[in-house]
This record gives C-alpha cells, structure tokens and sequence, in this order.
C-alpha cells in the first residue's frame, strides 16, 4: 500500500434521516438504494467507489486531477441526475403513503476534498481509503452551512488549480467561503455553492 495525491468526493444525500423516520420501511428501501445508483451511474469522470455509507457514496480518484470545468460538471450532472431519479420515483411510487414527500424530503450535497497522502487498503472485495484526509473529508460533512444542497469544496482541492476560480465556473449562484474547526487540525477552510437554482 502506497499512499498517493487523491481526489475524494462524497456526495451525500440530505434528509435521509428524516426520510427514514417518517416513511414506512417498504418506500425507504426501494428508494434509497435507487437513488444510490443513480448517483454511481451518473459518475462520468473516471471516479471510483470505495463503500457506500448509507446515505452517501465515497468516491476516490488517485493521480491527476480533472480540469477544474469538468470537475464543477460532474457536480452538476449529479445534482440534475439525482432530481430526475426523485421525480421518477415519485411517479413510480405514486400508490404507496409518503411518496409525495420523496422530492420535498430528500436533496443533494456533495463534499470535494484532495489530499496529498490517501491509502488505499483491501479488505475483503472492497477498497478501503485511509489517512488523515480521509477523516477530514467527512469532517466537511458536520459543517454550519445553513442551506440542504450545494458543493462544497476545500481549500486544500481549490489550491491545486492554478487559475483563479470565476463567476463563469459557477453560472448559477455565487461561491462563498467558510471554514470549520477540528480538534488536532485546526481551522479547514472552504469554499461552497448552493446547487438549488440549477433547478429553476
């Protein structure tokens, strides 16, 4: 096992708990294993998975970053992607109670980090990604952004483009910037854009 320069991206699907909660288990189950999916097959940047975490997937690419462009592109196919399952869904499920709330429950963030020493271990049949960045990547989960949906980006990822990030990467609203605090690390800063007008 080596570790290596790697771009982890987890996107994360919003009130999952609630939705657990409030819908019957025969809905849930159908659900989120679908909307799952459809963010696995919606990936079209060479990421791969490590696990799926319930409500979320990591996602892992070593070695070269994506041009910044395209990395912002994915985001957004996701995010489009994940709403098309969810009225899909809805649709589908339409005779079972609480599939109305499918759309009004459920939303989409997605978390962009890059660290410089990620390893990659076996344990059984999966990947399993290990290090510091690791922690700190679903560290950026816990934060006190007040909206549901929107990527955010750490500043430790935005550092490995060289050209000045503009309003033209982000046509549809403006980045802003935050930081969180950990224990042991410090302050970790990052930027975020809120994801909800690419549906207006």
């Amino acid at each position: 096992m080596k570790a290596q320069p790697t771009l982890i991206c987890i996107p994360d699907i919003s009130g999952f708990t609630q939705f657990m909660s409030d819908i019957d288990f025969e809905l849930t189950s159908k659900v989120i294993p679908s909307l799952l999916n459809n963010i696995i097959y919606s990936n079209e940047i060479g990421l791969k998975v490590s696990e799926i975490e319930g409500d979320a997937v990591l996602f892992f690419r070593p070695g070269e970053l994506p041009p910044f462009k395209e990395l912002v592109r994915q985001c957004q196919f996701f995010y489009t992607e994940f709403y098309k399952q969810l009225t899909f869904l809805r649709k589908k499920y339409s005779d079972s109670d609480g599939a109305s709330k499918i759309p009004k429950i459920l939303g989409l963030k997605i978390i962009l980090h890059y660290g410089q020493e990620v390893g990659l271990m076996s344990v059984g049949k999966n990947i399993k990604l290990i290090g510091e960045d690791v922690i700190v990547a679903h560290k950026f989960l816990k934060n006190n952004v007040s909206i549901n949906e929107y990527i955010l980006i750490s500043d430790d990822l935005l550092s490995q483009y060289d050209v000045e990030i503009t309003g033209d990467d982000f046509h549809w609203a403006n980045l802003k910037e935050d930081k969180i605090q950990i224990e042991h690390m410090g302050d970790l800063n990052f930027s975020y854009i809120n994801l909800a007008p690419l549906l207006s």
